[in-house]
């Protein structure tokens, strides 16, 4: 005769799933629409915006002001707004290149590329 192993049970723990809770659904958010909330503009749009108006070469800190004068931009609150730009609009040229909408007239002064 042969020996035989002894029938042990092999205990799998099965996994059990919870049931999807049955809360009330909620309402859909409301979007606003363009006419009730304007969309804030960006330091750059603002800065490209300021050079089309004034349609000569500004420095950074130049369009900073004027972009908060005009009440286009705000700075969020940083010392150094216009550094901030200044960096922003070198990205952009070094980036899109002739796309971009800056170009660099002479040290410090941008003017738009259109």
């Amino acid at each position: 005769m042969k020996k035989s192993k002894p029938k042990t049970r092999k205990t799998v723990k099965k996994a059990t799933a919870k049931a999807p809770s049955r809360s009330k659904k909620r309402p859909a958010k409301k979007t606003a629409t363009k006419a009730t909330k304007a969309k804030s503009m960006s330091g750059l749009d603002a800065a490209a915006k300021v050079l089309t108006e004034s349609g000569q070469p500004m420095t950074a800190k130049e369009m900073v002001e004027a972009a908060e004068a005009k009440g286009y931009w705000k700075s969020p609150g940083g010392q150094t707004p216009h550094a901030t730009i200044y960096s922003a609009i070198i990205r952009e040229i070094a980036k899109k290149s002739d796309a971009s909408r800056f170009v660099k007239t002479e040290r410090g002064k941008f003017a738009t590329s259109k």
